[in-house]
């Protein structure tokens, strides 16, 4: 008898065991699956939008980037009105179909990868469902930016040539492609990754925490668990400005680097780079030229790019949820 009762206790709990597993681990990983997804939607739509928002002065400072010419805002107002005088005003647009193929995943990517990163790391150092504490926050930023750039690298290299090179000699993007890997080498599609990574470390890690850590700031002081679409984006403009500001001069080194097979330059590293910017230009003139329109561009793209990200992932959250009900 008293055999018979514990067995019957043992295939009661092994059943209660079962139903759970059974009930609740496939609802989890259909919603850790839902979460990325969202993720990855949120991301390639803030990218996107961002990006399209800013591209003419996107295009304006590459092209002072890669050329010797001194930059000045009334510089930078004369090229933008002669551009569209001479090539239209959707030339302005030039590169950005590019842009969309290269962010889009890069903003996806970079934003899903931020989210699992967080994850990761409040549950290394047991912050789980709680705000990471700073450092935790700036590497949470570094490895999304680092995973997003690593995986799309090639597509910013063809932007790059697409925004500086008249539209007759490269048609479309597949074929920067083609002529770049037949006349210069597929290693050439890899030309300045370097310094993108050096410069995605500091710019990506200290836009998420940047941006992270004024919500927390907001939530803390003002008792409300989310800020206002324009409090976002002037967090987000704060990210961008102190991020793009930091790794600013591996920036122009990557875009010389990048650029050099079609102006006229040799680079054979980035030290070489530097060096030669700086003999020809100037410490600041060469190396920041441009900032000073990365401070207007800038926040604007990140602040934009963050509460887009943010505001759509609060959209679809609450889509499935009404779908669920």
């Amino acid at each position: 008898m008293g055999n018979g009762v514990k067995e019957g206790q043992v295939d009661f709990k092994r059943q209660d065991v079962e139903t759970v597993t059974s009930t609740h681990l496939p609802s989890e990983g259909k919603q850790e699956k839902k979460k990325v997804l969202n993720s990855l939607m949120s991301g390639a739509l803030a990218g996107a939008v961002a990006k399209t928002a800013v591209a003419p002065l996107d295009r304006t400072k590459i092209m002072f980037q890669v050329s010797s010419k001194r930059f000045s805002a009334k510089e930078a107002y004369r090229l933008i009105y002669r551009t569209y005088l001479n090539e239209g005003f959707w030339s302005l647009w030039r590169g950005n179909s590019a842009t969309m193929v290269r962010v889009i995943p890069y903003a996806a990517i970079q934003f899903c990868a931020h989210e699992e990163y967080k994850q990761l790391l409040g549950s290394y150092y047991g912050f789980q469902g709680k705000a990471l504490t700073p450092f935790p926050r700036f590497v949470a930023g570094s490895l999304a930016g680092t995973t997003a750039a690593m995986l799309t690298y090639p597509l910013d290299m063809v932007r790059a040539r697409m925004a500086v090179t008249p539209k007759e000699m490269y048609s479309n993007i597949v074929h920067v492609f083609i002529r770049i890997s037949r006349e210069e080498g597929l290693k050439t599609l890899y030309r300045g990754f370097t310094p993108t990574i050096l410069g995605v470390i500091p710019y990506a890690g200290l836009s998420f925490f940047t941006y992270e850590t004024l919500k927390k700031l907001h939530a803390d002081h003002s008792g409300k668990l989310q800020p206002s679409p324009p409090e976002r984006l002037l967090f987000g403009a704060c990210a961008g400005l102190i991020g793009q500001s930091a790794s600013y001069p591996l920036d122009v080194v990557r875009r010389r680097m990048q650029t050099a097979g079609v102006m006229g330059h040799t680079y054979s590293s980035i030290l070489h780079t530097m060096q030669e910017i700086i003999r020809e230009e100037g410490l600041i003139r060469g190396l920041y030229k441009g900032l000073s329109m990365n401070w207007v561009k800038g926040p604007i793209a990140v602040g934009i790019s963050f509460t887009t990200f943010d505001l759509t992932q609060i959209l679809l959250r609450k889509l499935q949820h009404e779908v669920e009900r």
